[in-house]
């Protein structure tokens, strides 16, 4: 733990879709003596949200009401220096989240998000990586749907294998579940910044250490038909394979040379064809600004799908390892991915942070290079499923 504050975990975006399931998450399943508190800029918002909470816990009544604004750096600051683990889930990050990792990269509190965003996560690695690692911060991105099951289900994956040689593996994402509206805003302000964003890729890599004796590859994969898992697979070329690649440069259970490939798996051709179509479209749309404005009110951050249509919803992420001769094929899964799974990753990341006794480490980090082995205990013990479903030796 960096900081020693008034406050073990601070929800900063409470008021909003996710960040009430988080603050509700936190509300159902935070150990008796968490010191937490909401942060905002509205404070009959923030207020209305806690007499909410008190309704499944009366002794949140009392709960902190912090003030924050993304256009107030001074503001993020307080709540950082008063605070051990900052979690956000204001976004695009793009536009209102840097003030906040600066604050906590200069104070030396913690910080988790929900950020799929590459431009911004390699912007804030330049940035912000040493200045972190000074104060002793710990901040990591990507601590929900992007890019949980991917960066530890890899880690649970190569832990199986032996690490003295060569190690492979490839992930296969299923999901029945809606995109938060977020999540839709960042993927079409991405498509919109393809300059900005390679940009920002030649910046951390240049400023990245460079990796001597190892090697780690994250090639685009190939469309095709994939006999195995009886579907149609597509490449998925998200924040993920980034992520898995910064845990599988900084560790060595991933072997001496290590590939990944990420691919999306469908039943049906037409529904490959459908979906390679429609983000083409998607990529088109997204770099005339009216469209792409237009697009991103039909699905406001901040909104999301009710009780009963997320009960519906599931995702199983298929990991095939091979290293050493042997193979494994791995399995993470879970409910819905867009809300609250994301939402329960975000909070026990916050917690694990909070709580538990890790490897010392400072600077921006993976959820595996955080926290690891320890994270994954306890989001098994929430519910999500990680599995060993063959290994051949």
């Amino acid at each position: 733990m960096s900081v020693q504050g008034d406050h073990d975990v601070v929800v900063f975006g409470a008021t909003g879709f996710t960040g009430a399931l988080t603050a509700e998450y936190l509300a159902r399943n935070a150990p008796k003596g968490l010191r937490w508190a909401l942060a905002g800029r509205n404070k009959a918002k923030l207020a209305a949200v806690r007499d909410w909470l008190a309704v499944i816990d009366p002794a949140l009544a009392d709960l902190a009401l912090l003030h924050a604004d993304s256009t107030d750096p001074e503001s993020l600051r307080a709540v950082a220096a008063a605070t051990k683990v900052v979690i956000t889930t204001v976004g695009p990050y793009l536009n209102y989240g840097e003030s906040l990792v600066a604050a906590c990269a200069e104070t030396g509190a913690d910080y988790v998000d929900l950020s799929g965003e590459p431009e911004f996560v390699n912007r804030m690695y330049v940035r912000y990586h040493d200045r972190a690692q000074h104060s002793g911060a710990r901040l990591v991105h990507a601590c929900g749907f992007d890019s949980i099951p991917f960066d530890l289900g890899t880690l649970f994956t190569v832990r199986q294998l032996p690490a003295d040689g060569p190690i492979s593996v490839e992930a296969y994402l299923r999901v029945s579940g809606m995109p938060s509206g977020g999540t839709f805003a960042t993927a079409l302000t991405a498509l919109s910044r393809g300059r900005q964003h390679f940009r920002a890729l030649a910046d951390r890599r240049g400023a990245e250490p460079e990796l001597i004796g190892r090697r780690v590859h994250q090639p685009l994969g190939r469309p095709g038909r994939n006999a195995e898992l009886n579907a149609w697979v597509l490449p998925l070329p998200t924040l993920d394979p980034q992520i898995v690649a910064s845990s599988a440069a900084a560790m060595d259970d991933y072997g001496p040379d290590f590939r990944y490939r990420q691919y999306v798996a469908v039943d049906r051709l037409t529904s490959a064809v459908g979906l390679a179509v429609g983000a083409a479209a998607l990529a088109g749309l997204a770099q005339v600004p009216p469209a792409r404005r237009w697009l991103i009110e039909r699905g406001k951050p901040g909104e999301g799908p009710d009780a009963a249509k997320r009960a519906r919803s599931w995702f199983r992420v298929r990991f095939a390892g091979r290293g050493g001769g042997e193979r494994v094929v791995t399995e993470v899964s879970g409910g819905d991915p867009g809300y609250d799974e994301s939402a329960k990753m975000l909070a026990e990341s916050a917690l694990c942070l909070a709580l538990d006794d890790l490897p010392k480490t400072a600077g921006q980090l993976t959820t595996a290079t955080a926290m690891g082995d320890t994270l994954i205990s306890r989001l098994v013990a929430a519910g999500l499923k990680f599995q060993v479903l063959t290994s051949t030796r």
